[in-house]
């Protein structure tokens, strides 16, 4: 097999089983992918006419009453590569059908409401591919290293995900939630370059550092939110992420392999295709 493909579905080799631990994935393997970078971004361009087809034929389904929709969700440290994903792998699809929203800290109204409230207004509508840049997840990554909530409420709120990713998925959203994973060193290479690189010092934030020398407990609340919400209705995918190609094309495929378990098809249309085709040569000049 070329190495510009798969050797193997890459899927179940980056699932949260029932037994599953952060610390033994290594951040910079490419389960599934022996190729090279220059293999894995022609891969990454081979698909992604095929990721924006299928939106289509989803968009298409809805405009006759589907109601079916995508949903990426995308949580990771700083740097590991969400943008990326968002403007390389998602950004094949057409605009009109790609809705992406990035999850700042919350505003005044939305901390009024439940932590799941923003969210659901967020969610993708029928025929549309969500990408949710961070996401519920921040109220038990954030919540539990920062202690914005009590441990009680942490607790709770993992069932209420739970709940509330199988409330709608069963409406006909399809999720995919993928966590993108480097190592330490990795982050602090990236951070580096965006300080010493003019047009990348803009996404530089202070406060980075300060969630960086919280290393250990973020990779804790990985772990526990990770294995406390990965279900058969939305099931986790660990993406080493050191290799920013091979994050694009993991979370393509996972994409890709959501858009064709649907077995999506053009939708027969409700009228006589003859009888139009017939009006349109007999059409007259227009004057």
């Amino acid at each position: 097999m070329a190495h510009t493909d798969w050797i193997t579905d890459p899927a179940p080799l980056l699932t949260v089983g029932p037994v599953f631990s952060l610390a033994d994935v290594d951040p910079a393997s490419t389960p599934g992918f022996t190729g090279k970078k220059v293999d894995g971004e022609a891969l990454l361009a081979a698909h992604a006419a095929e990721l924006n087809s299928l939106q289509k034929q989803l968009w298409a389904e809805s405009m006759f009453g589907g109601k079916r929709s995508v949903l990426l969700v995308l949580q990771a440290m700083d740097s590991a590569g969400k943008g990326g994903i968002v403007e390389h792998v998602a950004g094949a699809i057409s605009p009109e059908g790609l809705r992406p929203y990035a999850f700042k800290k919350p505003t005044k109204e939305e901390l009024s409401h439940d932590f799941l409230w923003r969210v659901r207004r967020q969610l993708p509508t029928a025929g549309l591919v969500g990408v949710f840049d961070r996401s519920h997840y921040e109220d038990v990554l954030v919540g539990r290293v920062r202690s914005l909530a009590a441990p009680a409420v942490i607790t709770e709120r993992y069932g209420q995900i739970v709940d509330f990713e199988k409330e709608i998925t069963a409406a006909g959203i399809t999720v995919v939630k993928v966590m993108l994973h480097i190592s330490a060193d990795e982050q602090k290479a990236r951070l580096g370059d965006r300080l010493i690189t003019r047009d990348k010092q803009w996404k530089f934030n202070p406060g980075d550092l300060d969630e960086r020398s919280l290393w250990p407990e973020y990779q804790q609340a990985y772990q526990l939110a990770l294995e406390k919400t990965a279900t058969d209705a939305a099931p986790w995918f660990v993406v080493p992420a050191n290799r920013k190609w091979y994050a694009r094309i993991a979370v393509q495929r996972l994409l890709l392999d959501a858009l064709r378990g649907l077995n999506l098809a053009w939708p027969t249309v409700d009228y006589d295709i003859e009888v139009q085709k017939k009006r349109l040569a007999e059409e007259k000049p227009f004057v």
